[in-house]
């Protein structure tokens, strides 16, 4: 144990195990939100369907009923992701050096990609899906490149 009265600040392992400790905080609260999120929006889509509204059934809409049921799948698929990682980082499997990085990935592609879907089911021209769709090849890139990192120092 470190004595803070006498000027010494934290080592190095225990600023390692802070960082940990805060990342995992972090993914855990953001997994469980999104988790609440997507479910919410699952339920929200399977009304709309159930209840036969035209603005996700109409044969003119199918690109909008399409992005969205993408937006909520890999919303609900990578807020679970969050949580394991943040589970990973508490039992000490990735290395803390390279968890910093590997944290900001997954959150950016985690945000990233259900937006590019909802935002490309929003605004869309005819079968194409909006302009917001460029941000799923982004988030894809830095979930995967975030991945890698996990599963290269774990």
């Amino acid at each position: 144990m470190t004595d803070h009265r006498s000027g010494e600040g934290p080592s190095d392992d225990e600023s390692r195990d802070d960082l940990r400790d805060t990342l995992a905080a972090r993914h855990h609260r953001f997994g469980w939100w999104s988790l609440v999120v997507f479910v919410g929006v699952g339920l929200v889509l399977e009304s709309l369907l159930g209840f036969r509204t035209p603005l996700l059934v109409d044969a003119d809409v199918e690109t909008r009923r399409t992005m969205f049921r993408l937006a909520h799948a890999h919303g609900a698929l990578l807020a679970l992701v969050n949580l394991a990682l943040a589970a990973s980082l508490r039992s000490g499997a990735l290395a803390a050096e390279h968890s910093r990085r590997a944290s900001r990935l997954v959150l950016a592609g985690s945000v990233a990609l259900p937006a590019g879907f909802f935002l490309g089911g929003v605004w869309f021209h005819q079968a194409d899906p909006g302009l917001g769709i460029v941000l799923v090849p982004v988030g894809a890139l830095a979930l995967v490149a975030g991945l890698v990192t996990i599963a290269r120092r774990s």
